[in-house]
């Protein structure tokens, strides 16, 4: 076979290997790319919060509360908030094991330190974590689903680099109104815009899942998965309880002393083993904030402040996994780089839409008459609409949500979650019963509605709405409206361009001047 057959052969897997996982692939890209701002989603999601890091004042406040509230606790868990803000800090305390175990928790200020009550909800959090561990199903089975999309998904994008010869020439070629070979333009612009970054995070998210698609080096060696985290992370030193009472090593001291020990060491959760026994044990656990930083905890001596164990060196094998996940999740990042993930995410979203909606294109020229139109592609056509005008309008309900439950309901952060789905279920549920076109710009429209809410409800409920925002230079509630008011525009704008687009007869593309154009 020559090389035109190969690349055509390519085009034939480029084609259904898109396809077949292009959902579930739109929905990774979607979700993930929110969660590359999730600490400022979380942070817009809970307008009670107004500090950002815990400030030493807080962390004393912290100190005096578990010592008034819980002298005599097991342990102690503080969870801080990131630089980037979004979560209050939260203090934990438990006795006992079992039926017989007691625990108390307290929300506070991170400026501040007093109690506060702060809205139920997960923020950011559960964008991120639904991008790969999807909803309502069983974790393991939601990772296998992404796995195998992510893998498909490094096979689509090789295949697309083999098809196009002009790679360079797709930089600059988008033509407007032109019908299928508009959706071809966009389809490659935003695919060839951002390669580097769908190569990167493609790989790197496979890495991150590199346990579930290859579990077999862990069950060769070890009974259980847990077996082998035991090994891969020691467990630090163990002290049993000695009765003599002393005065714990206050949190921010605890704090200070790991920035002395080490340089940019910043906690993102302290754990205090027997608080206020003289055989107390301070663990420290660094946040992601810098590539191939530490993983492992930080052990002070709870009486004395000095240290018992630095965190533990990783192997290469394991160094190399953390700049992976490191690089994917891009924690680390200020925030150009944040910005530069976020718009290559989106590229990467409308790669995938534009390339479910150009499979349909193509297939309907060639199917001009709708009784011809097998179930197959009705299928397809439909389900475009409901996956991609669906999910976003539930992200869209999901924000509003926050703003319109009461905050005393019960299970407030989990019907936040409800009302995503149930809009997104009501959008799909509309799509399969309304004609394509219709369907499309009713749903576009809606969603473009929704957004442009957002910001309305915001200043209606809350004082931190655009304009007080602008004013005090509050970028990140600034920001997010912002954001909400150009996704609303670009969803009016699609809503538009297909309700006056008249399609035309001719040209068609078939499979060969498919090839032939992207190349």
């Amino acid at each position: 076979m020559g090389n035109k057959s190969f690349r055509q052969s390519m085009a034939w897997l480029h084609t259904w290997a898109g396809l077949l996982p292009g959902w579930l692939l739109f929905i990774i890209f979607l979700f993930g790319t929110a969660a590359f701002f999730q600490q400022e989603i979380s942070g817009w999601m809970r307008p009670e919060l107004e500090g950002r890091t815990a400030s030493s004042t807080a962390l004393r406040a912290a100190s005096h509360l578990l010592a008034d509230k819980a002298p005599n606790a097991d342990r102690w868990i503080i969870v801080l908030p990131s630089n980037r803000g979004g979560d209050p800090l939260m203090v934990t305390w438990k006795s006992g094991n079992g039926d017989a175990a007691v625990s108390g928790t307290a929300i506070l200020d991170p400026a501040t330190g007093r109690e506060i009550a702060v809205r139920d909800t997960r923020g950011g959090w559960f964008l991120y974590r639904f991008h790969f561990e999807l909803h309502y199903l069983p974790y393991w089975f939601a990772e296998i689903l992404v796995c195998a999309a992510a893998l498909t998904m490094l096979v689509v994008i090789l295949s697309g680099i083999v098809i196009h010869k002009k790679i360079f020439a797709d930089f600059f070629m988008l033509r407007f109104g032109k019908g299928q070979r508009s959706w071809l333009d966009a389809h490659n612009v935003t695919a060839v815009l951002a390669l580097p970054f769908h190569l990167m995070i493609t790989y790197t998210g496979l890495v991150t899942l590199l346990f579930t698609l290859m579990p077999w080096a862990i069950s060769a060696h070890f009974p259980d998965r847990g077996s082998y985290f035991q090994a891969a992370y020691p467990p630090g030193p163990v002290r049993d309880p000695t009765g003599h009472r002393i005065a714990s090593l206050s949190l921010d001291k605890a704090v200070s002393r790991a920035s002395s020990v080490l340089d940019d060491f910043a906690p993102a959760r302290i754990v205090v083993e027997h608080p206020g026994d003289l055989a107390s044990i301070v663990q420290l656990w660094p946040s992601p904030a810098r590539i191939g930083g530490p993983s492992d905890a930080l052990y002070l001596d709870g009486s004395t402040g000095n240290v018992m164990q630095m965190p533990a060196r990783p192997g290469i094998a394991m160094a190399s996994q953390g700049v992976m996940i490191d690089l994917h999740a891009g924690r680390f990042s200020g925030v150009a780089v944040r910005w530069l993930y976020f718009l290559s995410g989106i590229g990467g979203t409308v790669m995938v839409a534009s390339g479910l909606i150009l499979w349909t294109v193509k297939r309907r020229a060639k199917l001009p008459d709708e009784a011809r139109r097998h179930f197959g592609f009705g299928l397809v056509e439909k389900m475009n609409i409901g996956v991609i005008t669906g999910s976003s309008a539930g992200i869209g309900v999901y924000f509003l949500a926050n703003r319109f439950l009461p905050p005393d309901i019960a299970n407030r952060a989990e019907w936040e979650i409800n009302s995503l789905f149930i809009a997104w279920g009501a959008v799909l549920v509309w799509a399969l019963a309304r004609p394509a076109k219709l369907a499309w710009i009713q749903t576009l429209a809606t969603c473009a509605s929704l957004y442009a809410l957002i910001p309305v409800v915001n200043a209606l409920t809350t004082t931190r709405g655009l304009v007080p925002s602008l004013m005090a230079q509050d970028w990140a509630f600034a920001g997010f409206d912002l954001v909400m008011l150009a996704i609303a525009a670009g969803c009016a704008f699609t809503a538009w361009r297909v309700g006056t687009h008249k399609p035309k007869a001719k040209p068609r593309l078939n499979t060969r001047e498919l090839v032939e154009a992207v190349a």
